[in-house]
């Protein structure tokens, strides 16, 4: 596999992850805006959701993450 190949394949990996982080944090009731920039952060994703479900405004826990 030529190094091009497996950056391409990096970033197409990361796309899926990052997809899949910002449907978790949709379904968790996050704006679209707070939910893109928390997807493509390194915010732990289970404490983004855990915070809104103990009551956190969402964003004041992207505040808290970010």
């Amino acid at each position: 596999m030529s190094e091009v190949s497996e950056v391409v394949e990096i970033e197409s990996q990361q796309s899926k992850v990052e997809g899949w982080r910002l449907h978790v944090l949709i379904e968790a009731g996050y704006p679209l805006h707070l939910a893109e920039r928390l997807a493509a952060s390194d915010a732990d994703l289970h404490l983004c959701v855990e915070l809104v479900g103990n009551g956190c405004e969402h964003e004041t826990a992207a505040e808290i993450l970010l």
